[in-house]
């Protein structure tokens, strides 16, 4: 019996040897699997292992774009700037080309602008003026009609020029329409509507410079 117990021992002694060699392969196979990010930085083989971190790109967002609004082809245009070289400083600025008026601050900011109808009459020189006087009401020249607030820059051929409101004949009627404002039909003066007349009165005092442009 002792000649067939040894073998016996011996090939339990290789399936113990050989399943230990398995199951060192396998815990070695699933350290690689399940620890990729362990490394050894050394040869020693009791060095720390070393972390090793992954980065990812950096993905940027899209830009996209907003739709932009299409203009209102119904909005009233943008007002005109003044005409260059037209002085500095706080003033009324006066365009006979556009048949335009500009009251100026300091700093040069726009407080107000709009047309108006100045002289169909060669009799009025481009340079530079100021207020010199000024008539809560006012009659014509020729006493065909009256005026509010007339502010009184210059002289003509003969007769005081200056802003005043769209004048009243004798019968009470306006002497041109506001539509009619942006067209020459004054015989000097410049008209302008009657709230606008009557802010340019409040906010132009004697002495306050007045530019005239060709």
């Amino acid at each position: 019996m002792g000649k067939h117990r040894r073998p016996r021992r011996t090939q339990q002694l290789r399936g113990t040897l050989l399943f230990g060699s398995v199951a060192t392969s396998l815990a070695v196979g699933l350290t690689a699997v399940f620890s990729p990010s362990l490394s050894v930085a050394s040869d020693d083989p009791g060095a720390t292992p070393t972390i090793v971190t992954a980065t990812l790109p950096t993905v940027e967002a899209p830009i996209v774009e907003q739709p932009r609004e299409a203009p209102d082809p119904d909005a009233p245009p943008a007002d005109p700037p003044p005409p260059p070289e037209s002085g500095e400083g706080r003033r009324i600025v006066f365009d006979q080309s556009d048949q335009r008026v500009w009251l100026l601050e300091d700093d040069g900011t726009v407080t107000s602008t709009y047309l108006v109808s100045g002289s169909r009459f060669d009799n009025l020189d481009p340079g530079s003026y100021a207020v010199r006087a000024r008539y809560r009401n006012a009659t014509s020249f020729d006493n065909s009609g009256t005026m509010e607030y007339f502010v009184e820059f210059t002289t003509g051929w003969s007769e005081p020029i200056g802003f005043h409101s769209i004048p009243v004949d004798r019968e009470g009627n306006l002497e041109q329409s506001v539509d009619e404002l942006g067209r020459p039909l004054s015989a000097g003066c410049i008209r302008q509507k009657p709230e606008d007349a009557a802010f340019l009165w409040d906010w132009a005092p004697i002495g306050t410079p007045v530019v005239v442009t060709a």
